[in-house]
């Protein structure tokens, strides 16, 4: 199969743009050897550059935490001691989002504080809706679940892949589904 991309074939407007762009190339491709190596794992170029522990202290989140590059952050975020937050995830904290300690937000996780679903059905002349969404301490979340915005999930929650949170669930909570309910 012919590579979709010829990199002879990419038109820089000077030479110097040229060297920087086959320079990042070599440096990516020794990055990813190196942590295929060691750590049996090839991520994005992003990711190989930017530490996770560092982006998450300059966010003000707790010790020990961390944030991947890929992840969207909105809001006022606010995010306890030893949580691991998951690649390409969104933590919308534009209503106010808070996630204890020792969670984990698995990949593809999006977390809502607000919606725009009366602004569109209204033509615009609706305001957007705020609500403060909260998950506990030592909640895990699976991959590809979606917490609405205002719902409360009380500590050591468990919640499936791909589910669709729209409600509050008490503490020890085991749910999944679309919508998720109790398992």
């Amino acid at each position: 199969m012919k590579n979709w991309m010829d990199r002879d074939k990419i038109e820089f407007k000077s030479t110097e743009l040229r060297e920087l762009y086959e320079k990042l190339v070599d440096i990516k491709t020794t990055f990813d050897q190196e942590f295929v190596a060691q750590f049996k794992r090839s991520l994005p170029f992003a990711e190989l550059l930017f530490d996770r522990w560092e982006r998450a202290k300059a966010l003000g989140f707790g010790i020990g935490s961390s944030i991947y590059d890929s992840s969207l952050v909105i809001g006022k975020v606010v995010v306890g001691e030893n949580t691991w937050i998951g690649p390409n995830t969104i933590l919308d904290g534009s209503g106010g989002l808070k996630i204890g300690s020792y969670c984990s937000i698995s990949a593809g996780v999006q977390l809502y504080s607000h919606d725009t679903v009366e602004w569109a059905i209204s033509g615009g002349e609706a305001e957007y809706k705020y609500a403060e969404t909260s998950i506990g301490d030592n909640c895990y979340l699976g991959p590809n679940v979606i917490v609405s915005k205002g719902v409360t999930l009380g500590e050591k929650t468990i919640v499936g892949a791909n589910s669709f949170v729209n409600q509050s669930f008490p503490p020890n909570s085991k749910i999944a589904g679309n919508p998720a309910k109790p398992i």
